[in-house]
C-alpha cells in the first residue's frame, strides 16, 4: 500500500527556495529605508514593516543593521561580480573583447538595475560610516579591480596591449561609470548623456592608449 505524502511538509530545497525569497523581500526592503532614511536614521523595525514581516524574521537571517548592509551588497552585486568574473575569464578571446563584455556588465546589472541605488547610498554614507564603504570596497571593488587587472595583464603577456597602465592603474577602466553614476544623479535632467555611447566611447579611447606603439 503506498504511502501518502503530506502536502503540509516542505522538501529542503523548498523551504530553502522561501528562505531566499523572504530574505530577498527583506533586503528589497532594507534598500527602500536606506535610501529614504538614510543608515543612522533607519530602524530594523522600519525594514521589517516595509518588508511585512515580524522584526524578530529580520534576526534569523542578520544580526544587525550593519550585517544587514553587508548582506545587501553580497546578494546586490556581489553575487553578480562573481557571476561575471568567471563569464569573463572563461572566454577564450581577445582582452579587448573582455573588456567589452565587462562593460556590457557594468552598463546592463549595475547602472541599469536597482544595483545603482545601492552606490548611491554608499556614496552617501560612507563619510559618516567608513564601515559600510570598507564592506564594499572588499565584496566588489577588490574584486572588480582584481578581474581588470587579469585582464589588462594578459592582454599585456600576448602582445595585444602595449602599455601596463591599466594594470598599474585599473581604476581608470571604472572612472566613466562612477561619472555616469554622478551625471545621472544630479545633472541628467539638465544635459542628458548616452551612457552606453559614453561607455563605449572610453573603452575605445583606452584601446587606441593600450594599443598604441610602445614608447
Amino acid at each position: 500500500m503506498a504511502t501518502k505524502r503530506n502536502p503540509s511538509k516542505k522538501t529542503p530545497v523548498r523551504r530553502e527556495s522561501g528562505r531566499k525569497a523572504k530574505l530577498q523581500v527583506i533586503l528589497d526592503a532594507a534598500l527602500d529605508v536606506f535610501l529614504e532614511k538614510g543608515f543612522a536614521e533607519a530602524r530594523l523595525d522600519d525594514v521589517a514593516a516595509q518588508a511585512g514581516v515580524a522584526k524578530g524574521t529580520i534576526y534569523l537571517y542578520v544580526p544587525s543593521k550593519q550585517a544587514l548592509f553587508e548582506a545587501l551588497v553580497k546578494s546586490g552585486i556581489g553575487g553578480a561580480i562573481g557571476t561575471i568574473e568567471q563569464k569573463v575569464l572563461a572566454l577564450d578571446t581577445s582582452a579587448e573583447e573582455q573588456l567589452k563584455a565587462l562593460f556590457a556588465f557594468l552598463r546592463r546589472e549595475v547602472l541599469g538595475t536597482r544595483r545603482v541605488d545601492i552606490v548611491r547610498l554608499l556614496l552617501r554614507e560612507a563619510s559618516r560610516f567608513p564601515e559600510l564603504a570598507e564592506i564594499y570596497h572588499r565584496e566588489v571593488i577588490s574584486r572588480g579591480l582584481g578581474l581588470l587587472r587579469t585582464i589588462a595583464e594578459r592582454g599585456v603577456a600576448c602582445g595585444e596591449f602595449h602599455s601596463d597602465e591599466l594594470v598599474r592603474f585599473p581604476q581608470l577602466a571604472i572612472a566613466p561609470g562612477l561619472v555616469a553614476l554622478l551625471w545621472t544623479s544630479l545633472f541628467q535632467r539638465l544635459e542628458p548623456i548616452d551612457v552606453g555611447a559614453m561607455l563605449e566611447a572610453h573603452l575605445a579611447l583606452m584601446m587606441k592608449a593600450l594599443k598604441g606603439p610602445p614608447s
